[in-house]
């Protein structure tokens, strides 16, 4: 193996390790930062999907051969925003539906 080619291999390893603890970061955070056990029992939900749609595309990305591959990129990032975006209105949405019901008590 050459110089080059240890520096490539030890570059993509290092992109893997950087990608993988900022996505376990965000999840972590993303998690903590609820406000009640529903709104956190979704984020879970959410996030367990999310990786599952993230893995997947990876999964893709290794198993389809040559410039077919470039096709999952499309579908991916669809599903991602369409997801982020729809994550975000259903835990907005639990948090003003909590506020409500604690009000209501009070």
């Amino acid at each position: 193996m050459t110089t080059n080619e240890i520096l490539i291999w030890c570059g993509a390893g290092l992109g893997i390790l950087v990608g993988v603890l900022g996505g376990m970061l965000g999840t972590y955070a993303s998690i903590r930062n609820t406000q009640s056990p529903r709104e956190r029992s979704f984020m879970i939900k959410a996030s367990l999907l999310c990786w599952l749609l993230v893995a997947s595309f990876v999964v893709g990305l290794f198993l389809i051969p040559g410039w077919y591959k470039h096709l999952l990129w499309l579908p991916y990032l669809i599903l991602l925003f369409l997801g982020i975006n729809t994550c975000n209105r259903r835990q907005l949405r639990i948090r003003e539906e909590d506020s409500r019901g604690k009000t209501a008590k009070e």
